[in-house]
């Protein structure tokens, strides 16, 4: 949320309201650290949309002089007109230029938003694991005070190929939150002069070449103009680390391509981990069509590795490994 230019945030203002999600119970339209920020006349962001954002955009801007933090536990029921049937509890802050500053200097805010008790210790835990060990630690409201990173690293998605698919793949995912896009093809020519300004976009007449430069947590989508490319690029993936792969294709042309990777040394157990053919047939065969079904395999696929790490920190925590700390 902070990734805002800050000068454009408080142009109109000293005190911006932000409203977050600290904690959901059943069903809720946006999970926990879903935030927004509201300004008199700007809104960045969503907290779910419906009456219930409605209404807390209202009590924020009202609240603006006074600048007091809200923290309030809302039902999702008949009087707010959503039938999500859960509830959340929401966090309505105000802050200044220096306190959101301070705040992306330190890369965690943490505060209390209710109730007396002191700062919980498990709160360094967290801290000090994510930090070993490199990763975002998800936000979380503990004995009423809520810690949230200020940074979530993006995932890296690698495009191979600028033709009528990757093209429609790009744009795509370019409308979707936390894909760091980065797109490779053959030559300068196959990019325009829009793609250049817009995009991350890397020209190479060996594309296999390329592959040791991606980040192991990558995902991959291979779309090139050429099966030849195709497999060099997957023979490429194979001898690197990656989070998914996937290749344009038919099954025939993945039966062959398993043929062919079996022979240039790679396990059978190794080569299923790249998806071929990607996307969803039932959705057609035009290159929007492709790069929709494409788009949500990737968006399943993140959110199953955000919920795979986080079960695995809770168990983690359960397990009381964070007492060494």
């Amino acid at each position: 949320m902070f990734d805002l230019d800050l000068d454009k945030l408080f142009s109109e203002t000293d005190t911006i309201s932000r409203l977050v999600i600290c904690e959901v119970k059943g069903s809720t339209p946006r999970n926990t650290g879903a935030s927004m920020i509201v300004t008199p006349n700007s809104t960045f962001g969503t907290i779910g949309g419906g009456t219930l954002e409605f209404q807390a955009i209202a009590r924020a801007r009202v609240g603006m002089h006074a600048a007091k933090n809200r923290f309030e536990t809302i039902p999702l029921g008949p009087n707010l007109g959503q039938c999500c049937g859960g509830s959340v509890s929401l966090l309505t802050e105000y802050l200044s230029r220096d306190c959101v500053e301070r705040a992306l200097r330190q890369g965690w805010y943490i505060r209390r938003v209710t109730g007396e008790a002191e700062r919980p210790s498990t709160f360094d835990c967290l801290l000090g694991r994510a930090q070993l060990h490199s990763h975002v630690a998800a936000p979380r409201l503990i004995d009423g005070w809520f810690a949230e990173p200020m940074g979530q690293p993006p995932t890296p998605v690698w495009i191979w190929g600028a033709g009528h698919v990757g093209r429609a793949l790009i744009q795509t995912l370019s409308g979707l939150p936390n894909f760091d896009l980065t797109w490779i093809d053959t030559g300068r020519e196959r990019f325009t002069d829009d793609d250049w300004r817009t995009y991350e976009c890397i020209p190479s007449a060996h594309l296999e070449r390329m592959v040791p430069h991606a980040p192991a947590a990558a995902f991959h989508v291979i779309v090139t103009y050429s099966h030849d490319y195709d497999l060099r690029l997957c023979d490429a993936l194979l001898r690197h680390k990656f989070a998914f792969a996937g290749v344009i294709g038919s099954k025939t042309k993945w039966a062959r391509f398993r043929s062919r990777l079996t022979a240039l040394g790679h396990d059978q157990e190794r080569i299923e981990q790249i998806s071929c053919p990607i996307g969803q047939r039932s959705l057609g065969k035009h290159p929007n069509q492709i790069a929709l079904g494409v788009a949500v395999d990737l968006v399943k696929h993140d959110t199953q590795q955000d919920q795979t790490c986080e079960t695995n920190r809770e168990n983690t925590a359960r397990a009381g490994v964070f007492a060494s700390y």
